[in-house]
């Protein structure tokens, strides 16, 4: 018996007032029951947001749960196939369809660690000219990719001789992912010069802090003490990890920070908005909205503050992306710090992740989000208070040393960088 045609048609809209509802054309249907399970379940995806996600979004949902139960008398393929027709006809390069080993490389990105070149990936933003191929939003610190050279705003053109022109990013993640020690292939093109690597997959932690004090002579009477954070991701780790770099800093005395959100690419929402509530004693972190204007609010009243006094600079390059300009965009919006550096990345919408029965699952477009200000930054970015003097090193060691050094030009700038 047939369960699901191959053939399936499912259809979406996105208008409000009148959306369509995803309808296969199935032969047998085996039970109400079970499709008002299926039902519940997705409603309670939903419910990760304080409002429901988005109609269109929902029914996305629900059609993929339906597909594959009532898919399980057959293969897998005309399910997932169904399951990508109705994604296509969202037009949104964030909403996507993930089998089975793409969920779990996109979801191992929110742990500890994982096994590749240590690259964090987008669609080109069209600010340089460029529409076409993936972009590198950062290279994490030390890692392969990292000590090849390869920098943010750098085009991946190929990976393994196989073109990125019309590459998924989650496609490209699971291609640069692989077993520990094997060989990746990439062509990647800086500005007019295209360079072919060869990088070997390691390990590559993702530990989202490390911090350090700065001496900075001449700021004071005996040179001030600063503490550095450098924050490199937005995992389940992340904000509980900034708590105790800011207790261990401030044990050591020091009179100001830097949080360092230079080339973090992103990650969890809801680390973004913990970490704001460390900064700030009261005000409106980020706005949720939709077609129809602001959804729901994330706010503060203070109650998780830790850090509301001490100077604060927070330094912003092109790779800032994501939850890191949600945050960026909160300490800026609310006069809690200075931004310095040059305009962030832009991607100002909001995914949610979906697991399937099978361990396939979906990220979904739910929202997009403003700051403080009301400021829709998506494919624009923040604009930071101002510029920074010059290219600081984006290491810890580095950035303390460069301070310290009278001979670097870090150090004759250090002034601007700490006045208010």
């Amino acid at each position: 018996m047939e369960v699901l045609r191959t053939s399936a048609a499912f259809a979406v809209s996105n208008s409000r007032r009148n959306p369509a509802v995803f309808v296969p054309e199935i032969e047998f249907v085996p039970g109400l029951r079970k499709f008002a399970i299926l039902l519940q379940k997705a409603l309670q995806c939903a419910e990760r947001f304080n409002n429901p996600v988005p109609v269109f979004s929902l029914h996305l949902i629900v059609g993929a749960m339906l597909v594959m139960t009532l898919g399980a008398a057959v293969t897998r393929t005309p399910s997932y196939a169904a399951i990508r027709k109705m994604v296509s006809t969202l037009d949104d390069p964030f909403t996507r369809f993930l089998e089975p080993k793409k969920f779990k490389s996109l979801r191992s990105g929110t742990r500890n660690t994982l096994t590749g070149v240590g690259l964090s990936i987008g669609y080109p933003s069209g600010k340089d000219g460029s529409t076409s191929g993936l972009v590198v939003v950062s290279a994490a610190p030390g890692g392969p990719a990292n000590r090849a050279g390869v920098l943010s705003g750098d085009l991946i053109l190929a990976i393994d001789d196989t073109s990125t022109e019309s590459m998924g990013i989650y496609d490209a993640a699971e291609r640069l992912q692989g077993p520990e020690g094997s060989t990746v292939e990439l062509v990647v093109r800086h500005g007019s010069e295209t360079r072919h690597l060869s990088l070997i997959r390691e390990k590559v932690s993702l530990n989202p802090v490390k911090s350090r004090i700065c001496r900075t002579p001449g700021l004071g009477v005996d040179g001030s003490l600063i503490g550095y954070i450098k924050l490199t991701s937005f995992n389940q780790n992340a904000s509980g990890a900034v708590r105790e770099a800011i207790a261990t800093l401030r044990g050591n005395n020091v009179n100001a920070f830097i949080l360092d959100l230079r080339d973090n690419s992103g990650g969890l929402f809801p680390e973004g908005v913990e970490i704001a509530k460390i900064w700030l004693d009261k005000g409106v972190i980020v706005y949720i909205c939709d077609s129809r204007g602001v959804r729901d609010i994330y706010d503060t009243d203070g109650s998780n503050v830790v850090a509301a006094s001490e100077p604060l600079v927070v330094l912003v390059n092109k790779g800032t992306a994501s939850a890191s300009e949600i945050l960026a965009g909160a300490l800026k919006d609310n006069k809690r710090a200075v931004l310095v550096g040059e305009p962030t990345y832009g991607k100002g919408k909001i995914q949610s992740v979906f697991e399937l029965s099978d361990g396939s699952g979906l990220a979904v477009t739910v929202a997009r989000y403003e700051t403080p200000a009301h400021t829709d930054i998506d494919k624009v970015g923040i604009i930071p208070d101002r510029p920074l003097p010059v290219p600081f090193p984006k290491d810890d060691e580095g950035f303390c040393s460069c301070l310290q050094d009278p001979a670097s030009a870090c150090y004759l700038n250090r002034v601007e960088l700490f006045s208010r």
